[in-house]
Parts: C-alpha cells; structure tokens; sequence
C-alpha cells in the first residue's frame, strides 16, 4: 500500500485498502483481518452487517452522490472520495457536502488522480488525508497543502471570507 499524507503534513502508512466494486454477478469480496473501504452503494445495502464496524469503511465515486451516505455518515470510520482524473472537480463538492451538509466528523479521504496542485484545495474542502498518485513524490506534498497563507473564500476550515476576516 502506498504512504498517505495528513492535513498536517505528516506522512504515514496507508492502513485501508479500497475494494473495487465487483462485476456484474459477483459477490462483494471484503478481505478478512484488513481496514477495507467498499463502494458507498454496497455500504448503504448491507448497513446492517458494517455498523459498529471500525474496520469497514466506504469509498465514493466522482459520479456517486455523497446523499445516499447522509443518514449514516457518523457510523462510518472513514470516507473516500475517487477521483478518476485530475480535472474531475466533483470530488470537491462532495466532500463539501459530507463536512457541512451532513455533519461527518471522521476522516475523509482523497483518492485516485490525486495531484500535488489539489492538496490545499482538497484540504480547504475537508479532506484530512490524501493518497498520492504513485508516481508523484510524496515528500513534496506537505509545502503544497499550505501554499497560500490565506484563502480568500470561506471553506470548512473558515466561515468567513477574507474581507470579513480583515474588518473585524
């Protein structure tokens, strides 16, 4: 698995393996004796079974609505949000939605096409936790999260924006 990087810019081992949805016919696959996350839909129809499960984790896809979560998003350890290519920007509404419409608390991820340019945007959304495409250099990603010492819009890491901040 590869290394992830923190908010707050440590680097750390990944400790959650991402299970593809599985074809049309097949069974959903979780590993035993592993932290999995699994597609957000799957999640949502065996709720039963993954509730209370620190270990079960789901994953949502650029084109996934993070509604079908809202009424479960605090029984999950973490979410990921996928994206497939570096000029998908739906993952940023989505974690958006999850930190402020629904009220998720725990960590949420950045997976896929992740770039070294989005980290502070990502961030800015709510991300806590950035898996890196693997052939970016990891080592470089703690300077990009905090590239720009201010943002001019509100985001979920602050309510006003900077021409509020600065006339108060």
């Amino acid at each position: 698995m590869p290394d992830i990087i923190f908010r707050d810019g440590s680097i750390r081992q990944n400790q959650w393996n991402v299970v593809q949805r599985p074809e049309n016919g097949e069974a959903l696959d979780i590993p035993t004796q592993q932290r999995v996350l699994i597609p957000a839909d799957l999640w949502v129809e065996n709720r039963e079974r993954f509730i209370g499960n620190d270990d079960v984790g789901a994953w949502l896809d650029s084109h996934d609505e993070p509604e079908i979560l809202a009424d479960y998003v605090n029984d999950l350890p973490m979410i990921a949000v996928n994206f497939p290519k570096f000029s998908d920007g739906r993952g940023y509404s989505s974690a958006r939605l999850l930190r402020e419409r629904f009220g998720f608390k725990n960590e949420l991820r950045a997976i896929g096409d992740v770039l070294l340019d989005q980290l502070q945007f990502m961030k800015r959304c709510g991300f806590d936790t950035y898996e890196l495409r693997p052939d970016k250099d990891i080592r470089k990603a703690a300077r990009c999260l905090n590239f720009f010492s201010q943002g001019y819009q509100a985001a979920t890491d602050t309510d006003l924006p900077l021409f509020r901040r600065r006339a108060s």
